[in-house]
């Protein structure tokens, strides 16, 4: 399984009139960025979301909510949320809204 089509395109709906995002394929995944740096994306069917350390860390008190580690060596603040936790669009744009200050925080990638 590459990625959830669906998933990504929901993304792309509630992205849709933000200029500064840019999508990329990694990983067997896609990618959402924001000025260079990785926003969300999708790997299998849950999305990816990057948070502060801090945050993320809170966030696996979610539910739904796991740590994002494909390599056997997770990051701080990367985490990953299960469909369960996206069945409304309302769950998906709360975790964009999350990555979305984070992200902003950190200097533009060209």
């Amino acid at each position: 399984m590459a990625y959830s089509e669906s998933l990504a395109g929901r993304i792309r709906d509630a992205l849709v009139r933000n200029r500064r995002i840019e999508e990329k394929k990694m990983f067997g995944a896609i990618a959402f960025l924001w000025n260079g740096n990785v926003l969300v994306g999708v790997w299998k069917d849950s999305l990816i979301v990057r948070l502060s350390a801090e945050d993320g860390a809170e966030a696996l008190r979610e539910p739904h909510v796991r740590v994002f580690d494909i390599t056997g060596r997770p990051m701080k603040g990367w985490i990953l949320v299960d469909p369960d936790g996206l069945e409304f669009d309302d769950a998906l744009k709360g975790w964009i809204a999350r990555a979305q200050r984070f992200v902003e925080t950190r200097p533009a990638k060209e």
